[in-house]
């Protein structure tokens, strides 16, 4: 048989789990500055995440021909490649399960809530999913949920979710220039000095061997600004406010462990003594919260003032060191 008639066999061949070829897609203004992972998230519907992530570390996704990470925004105009990416076999993909979670504020284009410990914000790098993934099986019908920003997985407290493109725009946009103030509560290690202290340390991200992300204070690294007030003082440790001036990964946590006071329960930053020691006594989680948000709206631009109280488990903990001191 003729060559030419064996490949036109084979390419009518259908696939038993068919995927489709390369894409190329112009990103248009309505999808500036969207992280490319949850662009990909939205388009590539029913493709896993695991699935996308690797191509995107493995360079097969390209924006301008170029390799990119997860979080790279991408801008109008921009190239993306889209690599074949496989569909998953009937009953592989789990379901993501619908949560709610506790409402600060609403309306038609910003949604905050307060996210419990130990729930990530997205899925990726080992999660199968986040908050954002259940909001948007809670809610079929909305039309837009993005996250605005992100908190550590053991970190509670509030979470800004955009209900629209221009809101979601808006807010980055504010991060970008320093708008708006984000205050924190703390536990930390040690008798803290100072009423009121600046810490403006450089922090430089990196991932060990195994992948995990690490952030250590390095002059190699970028600007970072935090403001720490004492709140009271608790024997062995302090409860202290932490606002944030800048917006880098783990900012307060290596911040504060790099002043000699890490954050209780900090299994990455802290002594493994003191969370073992806090365990026995129930306490299981670190001890960072994201307690009030001073913004004008993204869209109106009316002042909102936030606030999300302290969980039970930090309000409990808190109430026997003070017993004790």
């Amino acid at each position: 048989m003729p060559l030419f008639l064996m490949r036109k066999i084979v390419d009518t061949i259908p696939a038993k789990n068919p995927t489709a070829g390369v894409r190329l897609v112009t990103v248009g203004p309505e999808h500036a500055g969207q992280r490319v992972d949850n662009f990909l998230l939205r388009v590539c519907k029913g493709v896993p995440k695991s699935h996308i992530y690797k191509a995107i570390r493995s360079g097969e996704v390209r924006i301008n021909k170029g390799r990119c990470a997860a979080d790279t925004r991408l801008s109008d105009g921009d190239l993306l490649r889209i690599p074949p990416l496989r569909l998953p076999a009937p009953g592989e993909r789990p379901g993501v399960p619908p949560a709610s979670f506790p409402v600060i504020h609403e309306d038609r284009d910003l949604l905050v809530i307060d996210k419990p410990a130990g729930v990530a914000v997205h899925g990726g790098s080992g999660v199968s999913f986040g908050v954002i993934e259940q909001l948007r099986a809670a809610r079929p019908g909305e039309r837009f949920l993005e996250l605005a920003h992100r908190l550590d997985r053991e970190t509670s407290g509030l979470l800004m979710i955009a209900r629209s493109r221009r809101a979601l725009l808006a807010l980055h946009e504010m991060m970008r220039q320093g708008e708006g103030r984000k205050h924190y509560l703390a536990l930390v290690v040690g008798d803290w000095v100072n009423d009121r202290q600046h810490i403006r340390l450089p922090l430089l991200k990196t991932l060990t061997a195994s992948g995990e992300r690490r952030v250590r204070v390095d002059s190699l690294g970028r600007p970072a600004h935090t403001i720490i007030t004492l709140q009271r003082r608790y024997g062995r440790y302090s409860l202290v406010g932490a606002e944030l001036r800048s917006g880098r990964t783990h900012q307060i946590r290596v911040h504060l462990a790099a002043s000699g006071h890490p954050i209780a329960g900090d299994e990455k930053y802290g002594p493994d003594a003191v969370r073992a020691e806090l365990a026995a006594q129930g306490f299981r989680r670190m001890f960072l919260h994201a307690h009030r948000l001073e913004l004008p709206h993204p869209v109106s631009g009316e002042a909102l003032r936030l606030e999300a109280p302290l969980p039970p488990a930090c309000l409990d903990l808190l109430q026997m060191l003070g017993a004790s001191a």
